[in-house]
């Protein structure tokens, strides 16, 4: 297998891209044994919309399999999620049907088509030094050789050139290893939304 290369990401990348969030979409575990009804189920919510409306923070790790990872950014956020609402989410709803039923026992798909009716906008305070965001995911076999490093890196790089003073993420509470790595490279905890290991833990970074 080649040695991975970071690129930007181009069109066509989609599916290749989708599929990483479906491979890393358990906690970041493998997520397809949840997923095989709509395998895109994830991609639509945590790739898509940053592929198309800020390809410039959208980098991709590719081998000669493929895709095997990405991180991807948004300037603001709060406008990010207001173009979101209103020029991506309406088509996910016309598509996906909101799940019935008790909540309690929904499927993990259904709960994904329950977020596209119901999304969630969280942005952690203080927004005014956090208003970007972050999103990465790599498949096992391009993890741990500082691959994840140099692509958040590059994107908090431009980031920070188009003027963003800096930006928060949010990590699964049962993902513990990718929660040292943003240790690693200097977010700190602001807020866990949810309890135990199925909350969520935002974690922010300001650039110098």
């Amino acid at each position: 297998m080649s040695t991975p290369v970071i690129r930007p990401a181009r069109p066509g990348d989609e599916a290749g891209a989708y599929h990483v969030c479906l491979k890393t979409g358990d906690h970041g575990q493998d997520g397809e044994p949840f997923y095989r009804d709509d395998p895109d189920a994830l991609g639509r919510i945590f790739v898509g919309p940053y592929l198309a409306f800020e390809p410039e923070l959208s980098l991709v790790l590719a081998d000669d399999a493929g895709l095997c990872g990405y991180a991807l950014g948004a300037l603001d956020s709060r406008k990010f999620f207001a173009r979101y609402e209103s020029e991506w989410r309406p088509t996910l709803c016309t598509r996906f049907p909101a799940p019935v039923g008790e909540p309690g026992q929904w499927t993990r798909l259904q709960q994904i088509h329950h977020l596209y009716h119901h999304p969630d906008y969280f942005t952690p305070e203080p927004v005014d030094r956090y208003p970007s965001h972050l999103h990465i995911d790599l498949l096992a076999h391009a993890q741990g050789h500082g691959y994840g490093r140099r692509l958040l890196e590059q994107v908090m790089a431009e980031l920070r050139r188009r003027g963003s003073p800096g930006a928060h993420l949010g990590v699964s509470g049962r993902n513990t290893r990718a929660l040292g790595f943003y240790q690693r490279l200097g977010f700190r905890e602001l807020v866990r939304v949810g309890s135990g290991s199925d909350g969520c833990i935002y974690l922010g970074r300001e650039f110098p």
